[in-house]
Formats: structure tokens, C-alpha cells, sequence
């Protein structure tokens, strides 16, 4: 069973803590990982775009000039594809970008993340934020302590307020449920900050 060392809001150490084997000690599969990426951000796609087919644009109703005798190219429509504000060949139209994908495979994906992290040294475990108001000096102040820089993802037990917060105004930071973790948030991240008390939410949900 994989350890790692438990912080205090003050950066010390003060003891360490086992981690779930089927999350931190899992199969890297970057292939699955990487399905499950490409599966995520396509899912955030709004699929909105649309263009309009010469039946769409308006006007053409009259034929631009006379079947025979002009010697130029016989002509329907005005709003033909080659005219200028003519409908648009093939363009976009609305769709959905989203991918199915098994449950196993996103939870193999995001298992071989964290495994991932935690094998690069990433992943931080913190007693607990216990943060006494919103300030984000003070979350500023606790992140500094644990040397978690560039872009940190909390994952926090339950929805603190207090946290969110003061975590809105920096740029790079973001907080999530531990039962709301995705691939795309723990790869992105250069460090993982995990409250201790989330670890136990992780293994009941992914393991």
C-alpha cells in the first residue's frame, strides 16, 4: 500500500498516510487516459454552429437574367453557393459532440491519473484547510507553505465555502468535490492538494 507524507497548514510534516492501492497504485493506460480526455473535452463542446444552406438565405426568388442568348452560364438563383451571400456547401450545423464511454474505462482513466501524480510527486495530503474566513491571503499564505505552485487542484471532502472562495480570485486554482474528480483536472494540474479527510470520500466512490 502506497505513503505519502501528511502537511499542516504550516508545511510540516507530521506523520504519514496510506492511500488506496486501487487508486494510487493502479495500471498507467495513457491510451485509456487519453480517450477518456478526448471524450471529456468533446462533451464540453457546445455542438452551436450553424450556417445557412441557399434554402436558408434570403432573397433569390427571381432568375438573374434569361435561360438562353447572354452566352454566360445558365442561372437559377442568386443565392447559389458560388454567388456572393449565397447559401454555404456542407457548413456546420448543430450537433451534439458527446462521446459514450464506459463507466470502467473513466474510472481505469482516472485511477492511472492519480497513480500517475502521485509517481511524479505531485499529489500533496493536508490535515485540513481550516480556513477562519474567506481570505485569500490566508489560502495564498497555505499553498505557499506546501510549495504548491503553478496550477493547484484542491480536492476537498465536502463544499466548504469558506475555501471556494477564497480560492475564486486566483488564477490557476481550482477546488473540487473529491466525489467530482475528472481526468482532465488531475492531468492538468501541476499539483493535487488532497485534505485528508476527502481521501476516504475517493476510495468509496473510485475504488
Amino acid at each position: 500500500m502506497p505513503e505519502t507524507t501528511l502537511y499542516a497548514r504550516s508545511g510540516d510534516a507530521i506523520g504519514t498516510v496510506e492511500l488506496s492501492d486501487e487508486l494510487f497504485a493502479a495500471p498507467v493506460n495513457a491510451a485509456v487516459m487519453h480517450q477518456a480526455v478526448i471524450a471529456q473535452l468533446a462533451g464540453r463542446r457546445l455542438g452551436t454552429h450553424d450556417t445557412k444552406t441557399r434554402g436558408e438565405v434570403a432573397g433569390g426568388g427571381k432568375k438573374p437574367y434569361r435561360q438562353k442568348g447572354t452566352g454566360r452560364a445558365r442561372q437559377g438563383s442568386r443565392r447559389a453557393p458560388h454567388f456572393a451571400g449565397g447559401g454555404t456547401v456542407f457548413g456546420p450545423h448543430p450537433r451534439s459532440y458527446a462521446q459514450r464511454l464506459p463507466r470502467r474505462m473513466k474510472r481505469l482513466a482516472l485511477r492511472g491519473a492519480l497513480t500517475a501524480k502521485l509517481n511524479d510527486g505531485a499529489i500533496k495530503v493536508l490535515d485540513a484547510f481550516a480556513l477562519e474566513q474567506i481570505r485569500t491571503k490566508e489560502l495564498v499564505g497555505v499553498l505557499g507553505n506546501l510549495q504548491a505552485s503553478g496550477r493547484v487542484l484542491i480536492v476537498a471532502p465536502v463544499r466548504d465555502e469558506k475555501l471556494d472562495l477564497s480560492a475564486r480570485n486566483l488564477p490557476g486554482v481550482g477546488v473540487l468535490l473529491a466525489d467530482a474528480l475528472n481526468v482532465v483536472d488531475v492531468l492538468n494540474a501541476d499539483v493535487v492538494v488532497i485534505e485528508q479527510p476527502a481521501l476516504a470520500r475517493l476510495e468509496e466512490v473510485y475504488a
